[in-house]
């Protein structure tokens, strides 16, 4: 009896759960370890900042914004996810488990962080040729961040040199954070 009730409310269910932001359907190996996360799975109905990250840029005092912004909105639906990526200038030249390390001892980073990838055009992951033909830009340096709504679908994109606690990407969070999760 307890099958046919499973397999009734998953044929049921199944459709409503299925992943419906192609940009967002996505798997990735989390941050030193073994474990496979599909994105859209994981962070359908909230709002996602997705930021190539570096540990030995100019730029690395950022994880600090991201990880405030992460603990301020994370009870409102918003999630930072990081991509560590060493495209540029070889300014994350770490192993995982490295820079797994130096972000969590030096700025007590809890948001998810994902593996090592690339995103510059010539050799982009997929993800990043989504996210770059979608907002019209690839990343062209460490913490390029892209914002996208409850609904999977991109809302805007930030350069590098914005800050995560800029008042323009604070204004795109509250608002996408408003909208209704689907």
């Amino acid at each position: 009896m307890r099958t046919l009730l499973i397999t009734a409310f998953l044929a049921v269910a199944g459709p409503a759960l299925a992943c419906e932001s192609a940009l967002l359907n996505q798997d990735f190996r989390r941050l030193a370890s073994d474990e496979s996360v599909n994105l859209c799975e994981a962070y359908q109905g909230k709002v996602v900042l997705v930021v190539n990250t570096a540990s030995k840029c100019g730029n690395t005092p950022q994880y600090e914004g991201l990880e405030g912004l992460y603990e301020e909105y994370g009870e409102d639906g918003l999630v930072v996810l990081g991509f560590p990526s060493n495209d540029f200038m070889g300014q994350e030249p770490g192993t995982e488990e490295e820079i797994q390390e130096f972000c969590r001892s030096t700025y007590g980073v809890k948001f998810p962080m994902f593996e090592k990838i690339t995103v510059r055009e010539e050799n982009a992951h997929p993800f990043y040729q989504a996210l770059a033909q979608q907002a019209g830009t690839y990343p062209q340096w460490n913490f390029h961040k892209y914002l996208i709504g409850r609904d999977g679908k991109l809302i805007t994109e930030f350069s590098p040199r914005t800050k995560p606690d800029d008042e323009s990407v604070v204004a795109a969070l509250r608002s996408a954070l408003e909208e209704p999760a689907g």
